[in-house]
């Protein structure tokens, strides 16, 4: 019998592809990295949980973003995918025929909707680990971290369906803007956050404010790892 995830998979039409999800791990991780970043650091790792349900949750400041995490997290290291949860504009055309076929699946932050939350949820049981931006889009300027409320969400509903999930801020920096050719990037895993109690727009809001603080202290030291700390602020 197939497991509720598998079946809202082929609901959605997205899924692990057996020979599309191998090839482009090896293309970004063994070639297009390699070439990219000169260095490549990983910090922290240790926070990282290697097995269980967890709510990944990184910063956004490239799209290089999205091949650091599966470096860093991804079945090498952990034994599993990197689910993504990406944009709807993001999922459209070529680009999101190769995006479903590597397993990720679109959410509107703004207004997410039921199947794509289950989906998450029933992967989250299944123990798997979800990416979600919780910036929402990419964020090229240094400025405070700001938050969308889904992934709280997203967290909450798990909770009540029993799955204890911790939530991860991660960051992630690179030592040029927009990252350049033979450059350096690193990633730094954070403390864990547990799922606050209760409900209402005050502990989302207490939440969003711990996960931010967790988020600007990892982008911090992955910043300082590359030479291009961070301003204050």
């Amino acid at each position: 019998m197939r497991s509720d995830a598998v079946n809202r998979e082929i609901a959605l039409n997205v899924g692990i592809d057996p020979f599309w999800a191998p090839l482009a791990m090896v293309a970004t991780q063994d070639m297009a990295l390699r070439v990219q970043f000169r260095k490549r650091f990983v910090l922290q790792a240790a926070n990282l949980p290697k097995s269980g349900p967890v709510l990944l949750a990184p910063t956004h400041r490239a799209r290089w973003d999205s091949l650091m995490l599966p470096m860093a997290a991804g079945r090498r290291v952990t034994g599993r995918d990197c689910r993504f949860m990406v944009t709807t504009t993001e999922m459209r055309g070529l680009q999101g025929w190769f995006l479903k076929r590597l397993g990720c699946f679109p959410i509107d932050q703004g207004r997410p909707s039921m199947t794509t939350l289950r989906l998450a949820i029933d992967l989250l049981g299944a123990g798997q680990q979800v990416v979600m931006f919780p910036e929402g889009r990419i964020q090229r300027q240094d400025r405070p971290i700001q938050l969308h409320q889904g992934l709280v969400r997203l967290a909450q509903l798990a909770h009540r369906r029993g799955i204890v999930v911790p939530v991860i801020p991660i960051g992630l920096g690179y030592s040029h803007a927009p990252p350049s050719v033979f450059t350096e990037a690193a990633i730094c895993f954070g403390a864990p956050l547990s799922v606050p109690e209760g409900s209402g727009r005050d502990v989302v809001r207490r939440f969003n404010k711990s996960l931010a603080q967790g988020m600007h202290a990892a982008e911090q030291a992955a910043r300082q790892a590359v030479g291009r700390p961070l301003d204050c602020f």
